[in-house]
């Protein structure tokens, strides 16, 4: 008697999950859309697309495009930087498996307070470095001391080669450059004169280090 009531509730059990299930999937529809802006029109990407009381949700691609799960009766929050947060509660009476939205959000203009943001904590720091701030030299006395002879003619005794030499060494340059294009370039190591030249100088000392 007893398995008999078992089995009776079992069956029972079994039927009202079954209903309970196709009930279930029944208000499970496919929901896409496209978020723009209210007054151009403009796609917003990367729009939080979330259920209300839940974790679940989705992301708009760059294009504004979003696609996924959701039942019937849901309240879908939007949310982007920028702009208002919207929601939306899909219809209940729904026929179909999908349903497609175009959701429009509006942007949000955030006024800051102004902020001044000084180098000194204390207004006493700022004194002291207001008083003793070395103001710099206008644009005439920068160019009398980048014109003085003494720094001018120190600067020419330490360079090793004065404007013409450069200009021709830059010239060689390019004509080396112009004389082997198209054809490999000899290499130096297979040169014998330079190698004479190496020995040289090598016989002479010039390579030697002065002892201190």
């Amino acid at each position: 008697m007893k398995s008999g009531n078992l089995l009776i509730i079992f069956i029972f059990s079994m039927i009202f999950l079954d209903s309970f299930s196709q009930e279930s999937d029944e208000d499970l529809i496919q929901f896409s859309g496209i978020v723009v802006t209210a007054d151009s029109i403009q796609p917003v990407p990367y729009t939080n697309i979330i259920l209300k009381n839940t974790w679940r949700g989705t992301v708009a691609d760059y294009y504004g495009y979003f696609s996924f799960v959701a039942r019937k009766n849901d309240t879908i929050l939007f949310s982007a930087v920028g702009f208002k947060k919207s929601s939306f509660v899909i219809p209940d009476t729904i026929t179909g498996n999908r349903y497609s939205l175009i959701q429009v959000m509006t942007s949000d203009t955030i006024l800051l307070p102004q902020t001044v943001i000084y180098p000194w904590p204390s207004k006493e720091q700022f004194k002291e470095a207001f008083l003793t701030f070395d103001v710099p030299d206008d644009d005439y006395e920068r160019a009398r001391k980048n014109l003085d002879a003494t720094e001018l003619r120190e600067m020419v005794e330490n360079y090793p080669m004065d404007g013409s030499m450069n200009y021709k060494y830059s010239m060689q340059l390019q004509q080396d450059k112009l004389y082997y294009i198209g054809q490999t370039q000899p290499i130096t190591v297979l040169n014998p004169f330079a190698w004479a030249q190496f020995i040289k100088a090598w016989k002479e000392g010039k390579f030697r280090r002065d002892k201190d």
